[in-house]
């Protein structure tokens, strides 16, 4: 019953593609997700359309929004036969009226779903959200809860050091490992070269879980604990681009960024991207830039070292994390100039 909702899905999202890029190309004229709602009415009532109109409502306001984000006339087709080697994975949306939730099971469209309910959702207000499905052929019920966000309590402060062998280190010397591609690399190779698709799914199915879990535990230690976070603005755009992409991507700085973001804005805490000229190269006992700090390229091998100015003994990566930190309490200090 999904996946035949599903289908209707992506013939709505079709439709909406279709008929768009037909009044840009004619008319230029970009119709918003309001236009495209009176172009798409009456279409759940069809006979049989599983659908509801809130889910189609949903589906031409993501469409509109999507194709403002990427700025495109036209966006991808979404192809609903799984035997395709461009098939979009199922994605059903729907607003909050849509659903309901009792004794386990969720009510939607005239049908009712079990779940395995981890969370305890009778407890919560459920708003709008989405079912979608996995490359495993795995449902999954995605939806919004209304809850209290709860104050850190945490009084310290922390700086962290952006890496590719070390996914992140903190200025107190806490560090995750980002290698979590590379570690299963050689089973998800053989996988592949013997066409075992289902094992090479469930391999990267794998792989992303293992990052988001660890990157989700980190996170949440470090907003439970402190009250101003700093990160360095590690260029990752740039480096995708290098012979450097496979680690660059499986260190997954932006996930980890986003989780600090919203959960330091549900915490009421300090998040700050500070930048990281010279973090590596300066001492932060005293400050300078000595001649025994590591330098450009051949520097990149070294990951200890001893400031010839001061004596003090640094490990490479904290030492940066705590420039950052450094830097960060001076942006708050001084604040950001008026232009």
């Amino acid at each position: 019953m999904l996946a035949a909702m599903a289908r209707e899905v992506n013939q709505v999202w079709n439709f909406c593609d279709e008929t768009s890029h037909r009044a840009i190309r004619e008319r230029r004229q970009w119709l918003s997700g309001y236009d495209l709602q009176k172009l798409t009415k009456g279409f759940s009532k069809c006979e049989g359309i599983h659908i509801g109109s809130p889910t189609v409502q949903q589906v031409c306001e993501y469409y509109a929004k999507a194709r403002k984000q990427f700025k495109k006339a036209k966006l991808r087709w979404r192809v609903s036969n799984p035997q395709s080697s461009k098939h979009s994975l199922s994605w059903i949306p729907f607003k909050a009226r849509a659903l309901q939730y009792k004794a386990g099971q969720i009510a939607f469209a005239g049908q009712k779903f079990s779940l395995w309910d981890s969370y305890g959702l009778m407890d919560y207000e459920l708003r709008a959200g989405s079912f979608s499905q996995d490359s495993r052929g795995r449902w999954y019920l995605n939806v919004v809860v209304k809850v209290q966000a709860k104050a850190s309590a945490g009084t310290a402060s922390i700086g962290i050091d952006l890496g590719l062998k070390e996914a992140a280190v903190a200025s107190t010397g806490e560090r995750i490992e980002g290698r979590f591609y590379r570690r299963l690399e050689c089973q998800l190779g053989i996988a592949q070269r013997a066409h075992k698709k289902q094992r090479v799914r469930a391999i990267h199915a794998k792989i992303a879980n293992q990052r988001k879990d660890l990157l989700h535990q980190f996170s949440t230690r470090l907003v439970k604990n402190n009250a101003a976070i700093f990160v360095g603005d590690v260029a990752g755009a740039k480096l995708v681009k290098t012979k450097m992409a496979k680690s660059t991507l499986d260190a997954g700085w932006a996930k980890l960024k986003t989780m600090l973001e919203y959960k330091s804005h549900q915490a009421g805490i300090v998040l700050e991207v500070v930048g990281e000229s010279y973090t590596t190269q300066t001492c932060s006992c005293c400050g300078n830039i000595p001649a025994s700090s590591p330098k450009g390229r051949a520097g990149l091998r070294i990951r200890e070292w001893t400031c010839s100015d001061c004596g003090a003994a640094h490990d490479r990566d904290v030492n940066a994390a705590r420039n950052i930190l450094a830097a960060g309490h001076r942006r708050l200090a001084e604040g950001i100039p008026a232009l």
